[in-house]
């Protein structure tokens, strides 16, 4: 309780607090502007910590990281942009809200959910870090190869209806992660003497092409305006749900928070990973799952509840055992070792005070963070009065400087203007563009854990998949890849009980 309250005294104190109201506000700006990843976001506040003490450069960059993720899900639901990569599965749901004039719902639904899985992820890393992070110590690269292809086995329930071409969509992202330099081996694979090609078909160039460009081509060539959003542009608020509407959304969202947490914890996983196996696995147990993809609260409720959470579960192996849960989690590792924190086990026994400012400073980010993205998603929103010819011209202009900041390729311009006409093709022959994403996104920590396991097995692939943790999930696995195949016969069996 001490340690709580010396960490409530530091993140309260007048100037610990203004860094922290600035950081969220940078975050969620951040955030909500494509290209612009978590990461990217607190590389980018990073230069603001220099005159920091460390204690207040950790609440600063933890503001911005917590923020950056919910500010993504504003983008998403109104323009159908993911600001950050994790905001990806809050397009499924959240745009289709919008096209049919409830943008403040699910923008209130979105900022709600993200603070509760933001504050539900503080507790835990506060209370379980050290038994967490020993637990997340047992997962070797068979283990985590078997937690990323449970991530590509909710593949089957993206899209219930094309279930074949959701696959197919899923093996050509995978397909795609392998382009690059090998990663244990270090040659290039599938470049084809292409300089830019050597560093790998980058996700956010691509995920930009597939969500936003193609949304522009489909809406040129329809040649009719947004009607559901023209008529409501100048009076979309967010407006906060109800207790009652989050009532109703309970077990989703728990479901969710414990979930995004879980995932976020293990190294390497991430909110990406957290958001999309969360929002497939309510699709799952959804006694309604035709809903999901045509505007259902729940779908924005589980995807962003997961991302937040993620964020706070990745800072649990970052403190107790000094391995980042993510990129931006890396890039915080840097900057608090440069202010002379020890990242690791010693952290919780020699300075306790940087657990207690993070989980203090998370759970003051999460509670401001829903006034300041109020008032920020309203200024965006203002943008949905323009007309479509304009907007569309627009999106593409911050499509371009999103591509072209990530690494200042023109490579990287060139990968979304293709990644969008073949999301436009894909869209027009029935395949999925959000499982080519998920296959690009898991592609790489799929085939290197795999890789490794072997390796450490010496080929012995039995002993790779008979290893207790991996043997639960790979059972998992098939059980939800064979889901799809036998659901018609349980259906038929059902139907035959009812009558």
């Amino acid at each position: 309780m001490e340690l709580l309250i010396q960490g409530f005294q530091v993140v309260l104190s007048p100037v610990t607090f203004a860094y922290i109201v600035g950081g969220t506000i940078l975050g969620v700006i951040f955030g909500a502007m494509p290209g612009v990843s978590a990461s990217m976001a607190v590389v980018l506040a990073m230069t603001f910590t220099y005159s920091m003490t460390p204690l207040v450069s950790i609440a600063f960059l933890v503001a911005v990281y917590c923020a950056s993720i919910t500010g993504g899900g504003i983008t998403a639901i109104l323009f159908k942009i993911p600001g950050t990569p994790a905001s990806a599965p809050t397009t499924f749901d959240g745009y289709p809200m919008a096209a049919r004039g409830e943008a403040g719902k699910a923008l209130g639904i979105s900022l709600v959910t993200s603070a509760i899985g933001g504050i539900v992820a503080a507790f835990a890393m506060f209370l379980l870090a050290p038994q967490l992070a020993g637990a997340a110590l047992k997962f070797g690269p068979s283990e985590l190869f078997a937690v990323s292809f449970l991530g590509l086995s909710v593949l089957t329930c993206l899209d219930d209806g094309n279930v074949v071409q959701t696959i197919i969509s899923g093996l050509i992202g995978l397909w795609l992660a392998t382009v690059g330099m090998d990663p244990l081996m270090g040659f290039a694979r599938f470049t084809w003497g292409n300089s830019t090609l050597l560093n790998g078909i980058q996700m956010i160039p691509v995920m930009i092409g597939m969500f936003a460009i193609t949304e522009v081509l489909k809406q040129t060539v329809k040649r009719t305006k947004m009607e559901s959003l023209d008529k409501s542009s100048s009076k979309i608020k967010a407006t906060l749900i109800s207790l009652k509407e989050l009532w109703l959304m309970k077990w989703t969202v728990i479901r969710s928070g414990v979930l995004g947490t879980m995932v976020g914890i293990l190294p390497g996983a991430g909110a990406t990973i957290a958001s999309f196996l969360s929002y497939t696995t309510e699709v799952k147990m959804s006694k309604t799952p035709d809903k999901y993809g045509k505007g259902a609260p729940e779908g924005v409720a589980a995807s962003e509840t997961a991302n937040n959470a993620a964020t706070g579960g990745s800072m649990v192996p970052l403190l107790a055992l000094g391995i980042p849960g993510g990129n931006a989690a890396a890039v915080m590792m840097t900057a608090l070792v440069l202010k002379g924190v020890q990242m690791g086990p010693m952290l919780i026994k020699t300075q306790p005070q940087y657990l207690s400012s993070v989980f203090a400073s998370m759970i003051v980010t999460n509670i401001i963070m829903v006034i300041i993205a109020v008032g920020i998603a309203k200024i965006f929103s203002k943008i949905l009065a323009i007309p479509y010819s304009v907007l569309g011209t627009v999106i593409i202009m911050l499509s371009v400087i999103g591509s072209f900041a990530l690494g200042n390729s023109t490579g990287d311009v060139l990968l979304m203007i293709i990644a969008g006409i073949l999301g436009y093709i894909f869209k027009k022959f029935g395949f999925n563009a959000a499982a080519l994403i998920l296959g690009l996104v898991l592609g790489e920590m799929c085939e290197s854990n795999l890789r490794r396991a072997i390796m450490l097995d010496n080929g012995n692939y039995i002993a790779v998949f008979t290893k207790p943790i991996t043997a639960v999930l790979m059972l998992a696995c098939i059980a939800m890849l064979a889901y799809p195949v036998i659901k018609p016969y349980i259906m038929k069996e059902k139907s035959k009980m009812s009558v």
